[in-house]
């Protein structure tokens, strides 16, 4: 029997004026462990004055993983931080109880051409912390951990594997892995990997149990100690995954509860304009109205 459970396609979807490939949720697999939401940002090629622009909006009950390939995004939000993203660094803003942030090109790359390419994730918390206090925190790239193992580079971007543990400060036991090979290489992870494991191909090519699996896939698997594969040429994965929470997690919009009382609770004091506001921000995203 494969261990390949579900493979699910990117789609396409709009977060405001700029299409990504959405890989979770999915109808058939609403997460993957703690990860509860993943889009595929680019590669995008942007002229002078166009730019990106996801205008502030809310957040409750879960953490935001920003990784960028190439380009820049500033994060604001109403904590307070002002922080620029580049790649291989890595932005974690933990929702908790409400928080607000925008996404934007930039200043100085507004007025000329440019490229945007990345990833953004939701982990979705603990309940003993979905009502936290928010928080943000940014990892420079040369702060996270980076090795080769098997032949291939290995980043550990978030929460901990192979006897590593990334800096991102996680409030699950969860994993984020790039695995990049510039040949064709076989990756066994032995016992290392735990809970749900998903596997996400950025480039190039994947097989597993003569099945071939290009770019643009995930795939995920039914045991996680069964995850090997063989990487083609030139070819860029993520493995993620972890343990899985005991009670299910509802979403409504960009709103991740154990409760669903709580996104009603979310939706109605985004629509009275109770949550916190954005520093220097004036405008913001309305609640969808068909929702």
């Amino acid at each position: 029997m494969s261990n390949i459970g579900l493979i699910i396609e990117e789609r396409a979807a709009n977060i405001g004026n700029f299409l990504v490939g959405r890989l979770l949720p999915f109808r058939q697999k609403r997460m993957v462990g703690p990860f509860a939401f993943i889009d595929h940002m680019g590669p995008a090629t942007m002229g002078a004055g166009e730019n990106l622009d996801v205008l502030p909006h809310p957040h409750i009950g879960l953490s935001t993983l920003t990784y960028l390939f190439e380009g820049a995004i500033m994060h604001r939000d109403s904590l307070g931080s002002e922080v620029e993203i580049t790649p291989g660094a890595v932005n974690w803003m933990t929702a908790g109880k409400g928080v607000v942030h925008s996404e934007r090109t930039p200043g100085w790359l507004r007025d000329s051409s440019k490229v945007l390419h990345g990833m953004q994730i939701w982990v979705s918390l603990p309940r003993e912390l979905e009502e936290s206090e928010p928080s943000f925190v940014h990892i420079p790239a040369e702060e996270i951990p980076a090795w080769e193992m098997q032949g291939m580079k290995v980043k550990l971007i978030a929460g901990e594997a192979f006897g590593k543990r990334s800096p991102v400060p996680v409030h699950s036991r969860l994993y984020l892995i790039e695995l990049k090979s510039d040949k064709p290489r076989l990756f066994s992870p032995g016992d290392e990997l735990y809970g749900e494991s998903g596997l996400y191909i950025l480039e190039g090519e994947v097989c597993s149990e003569s099945y071939r699996f290009g770019p643009g896939k995930l795939l995920v698997a039914r045991d996680s100690h069964l995850c090997t594969f063989a990487m083609g040429t030139k070819t860029t994965v993520y493995l993620f995954g972890g343990e899985s929470f005991p009670e299910k997690r509802f979403i409504d919009w960009n709103f991740v509860s154990s409760r669903r009382d709580r996104l009603r609770q979310a939706k109605e004091d985004w629509i009275e304009r109770r949550f916190p506001e954005v520093p220097g921000e004036r405008e913001y995203v309305s609640y969808p109205s068909l929702r």
